[in-house]
């Protein structure tokens, strides 16, 4: 039996993770995204949809104009590529975490990323809806997906590295 699976935005995260002058680690979210998931039952590993998608305007770095900059040509490209989008393809057992491989698309260039999985189980929450816990971490190169913005200080210092780490809290609600 097919079950649904939605996100729960008031319980989630989706961030990332930035080297700024190679020192030090600035932190950005998304203010707004989905994610759909089919299973059968209860067993993710059975997921046939994984479907996830964030919208390139809510990026927050807590500075506006470091997010303008994001958000425009250099970077994202928010008015011709409105969200980033990530379909699953298979989620798997490794040890004590699972695997999740899929398709990434930034400013429309879709590559396959392996992200990995903690997942943290299922419960009834007090108002008897079903949930499901994960947390998603993984890198990639943001020069992979055209996002090639480059300076370098006067004393030679990279400004923003090419590894982003991503990390998510996901809970998903059962429908």
């Amino acid at each position: 039996m097919k079950t649904k699976w939605k996100i729960d935005p008031s319980h989630s995260e989706v961030q990332f993770k930035v080297k700024h002058l190679m020192i030090t680690t600035i932190s950005g979210h998304f203010h707004s995204y989905d994610l759909e998931v089919l299973t059968e039952g209860d067993d993710f590993t059975t997921a046939s949809k994984i479907e996830f998608a964030a919208n390139v305007d809510s990026i927050s770095t807590k500075n506006e104009q470091r997010d303008a900059h994001l958000k425009s040509a250099d970077f994202f490209n928010a008015e011709q590529h409105v969200a980033i989008s990530f379909s699953g393809k298979r989620f798997e057992p490794n040890a004590d975490e699972y695997l999740l491989h899929g398709d990434l698309t930034i400013k429309g260039v879709t590559r396959p990323i392996l992200l990995h999985v903690d997942f943290g189980g299922i419960v009834a929450d007090p108002y008897n809806q079903i949930k499901a816990g994960f947390t998603v971490t993984g890198k990639i190169s943001r020069k992979e997906f055209g996002l090639t913005w480059d300076a370098i200080t006067e004393a030679g210092q990279v400004v923003v590295s090419d590894e982003i780490r991503i990390n998510c809290d996901i809970q998903l609600i059962k429908s």
